[in-house]
């Protein structure tokens, strides 16, 4: 009897403790992280901000709750997105791609996850939210780490790759870097004629080119020039059958013939 009082006294807890990180999501969608109180998400929890403190100690902790639901989710897309791809290289470019959609569709999650990692929290020395933040972010560098790993061994990733974890970390430094010039800097780049897609497209590119096998890399370029030159030659002959054609009655010119015997301009007679 008392061990299923104690499992309906953790629902309740859990129950509880989800709404409020349901209404602090609110609440920064609504106002942003730096301007959100713990008032703001009291009310919309519609709870005592006595009862609110009781979950969460203050604003930081509350959003390291948040940011291990952000976690979570990334992992989850990862996965997803690795899951529709056979070749190592492939799940990793997927991953990139999942990122970026991460940003724009879960801007919440990443502009938290940005805080978080603004705080330069002490591994040894974390309260149980920053200890959810840092499992939670664990898993999702170990995936990226067995991916690179089976793209090693499939031959799609060079061998000389290099610490797969510092290599994971410089791909996630370098995706992020290129996901924050196209939230801060569109009007720079759309001035120099760069949309925020094709920095992504050739960031992506980029980075399949460090981490390719030679082989498959030259391969993959040649096919990729391959179908440049075919579009080309297909926009040139769109071009030339739409050209206005010859007026009828204008007169062809010429081209001089040489008669038969007839020495060329400038032999020695």
């Amino acid at each position: 009897m008392s061990s299923y009082i104690a499992a309906r006294r953790q629902e309740e807890k859990d129950r509880r403790r989800n709404e409020i990180l349901d209404a602090a999501e609110a609440v920064f969608a609504q106002v942003g992280v730096e301007k959100a109180t713990m008032d703001q998400v009291a009310r919309l929890a519609r709870l005592s901000r006595a009862l609110l403190y009781v979950y969460f100690e203050d604003k930081i902790d509350l959003l390291m709750g948040v940011c291990e639901r952000g976690l979570v989710e990334l992992r989850r897309r990862f996965v997803a997105a690795a899951a529709r791809h056979e070749s190592g290289i492939g799940k990793i470019e997927a991953i990139g791609r999942a990122y970026v959609a991460f940003a724009s569709e879960c801007p919440v999650y990443f502009e938290a996850l940005a805080r978080f990692e603004m705080l330069h929290p002490d591994p040894e020395d974390l309260f149980s939210e920053q200890q959810g933040c840092v499992v939670a972010g664990d898993a999702v560098h170990d995936f990226i780490v067995e991916m690179l790993g089976i793209g090693i061994h499939d031959g799609s990733i060079r061998k000389d790759l290099g610490d797969r974890d510092l290599t994971a970390i410089t791909l996630w430094g370098f995706m992020h870097g290129i996901i924050q010039l196209t939230a801060t800097k569109a009007a720079l780049l759309a001035h120099d004629g760069i949309s925020p897609e094709q920095l992504v497209r050739h960031a992506l590119q980029m980075a399949r080119r460090a981490l390719a096998n030679g082989a498959q890399s030259s391969a993959r370029a040649q096919s990729s020039a391959r179908a440049q030159s075919s579009a080309r030659a297909q926009s040139s002959a769109r071009a030339q059958s739409s050209a206005p054609a010859r007026p009828s009655g204008r007169p062809k010119a010429k081209r001089a013939t040489r008669k038969a015997g007839a020495p060329k301009r400038g032999a020695r007679q």
